[in-house]
């Protein structure tokens, strides 16, 4: 989803500033740290989806392709702060989503796919299943 930009890309961060946006909790070494979500299906429209990514370096890329009367896709990229990355990773961290395991989660299927990608340290999850519309669909799983 995040192949060739039909814009310019953006401005280029200098290397301290980058070091500064590498999602670190007070008083710990650098760690790398990555989320990836995807939610799509492919359909009477053809593929649409949204997917969005939090990069170490502090970069969110996000992308949202609707073909509903011939909408085009929307890409966007920006930077975050360090505060905004550790609040990220501080949200991952609480909800324990790294101890759970997706071996008995409903598959993908026509409905669609949903995709959940975290580096948290040396930890990495990547978890997929079906698309999931509402409290009851989770319940049922």
């Amino acid at each position: 989803a995040f192949g060739k930009a039909a814009h310019p890309p953006p401005p280029q961060i200098g290397a301290e500033l980058q070091q500064k946006l590498v999602a670190k909790m007070p008083g710990e070494e650098e760690e790398e740290f990555y989320v990836r979500y995807y939610v799509g299906h492919k359909g009477k429209f053809g593929h649409e989806f949204l997917e969005f990514e939090f990069r170490p370096d502090g970069r969110l890329r996000y992308a949202n392709s609707s073909n509903y009367k011939n909408d085009v896709m929307i890409r966007k990229e920006m930077h975050v702060t360090q505060a905004v990355m550790c609040e990220l990773r501080k949200t991952i961290e609480d909800s324990e989503i790294l101890k759970e395991d997706d071996n008995h989660w409903p598959a993908p299927d026509r409905v669609g796919r949903q995709e959940l990608e975290v580096v948290c340290g040396k930890e990495h999850i990547s978890f997929t299943t079906s698309k999931i519309g509402s409290l009851s669909d989770v319940m049922a799983s």
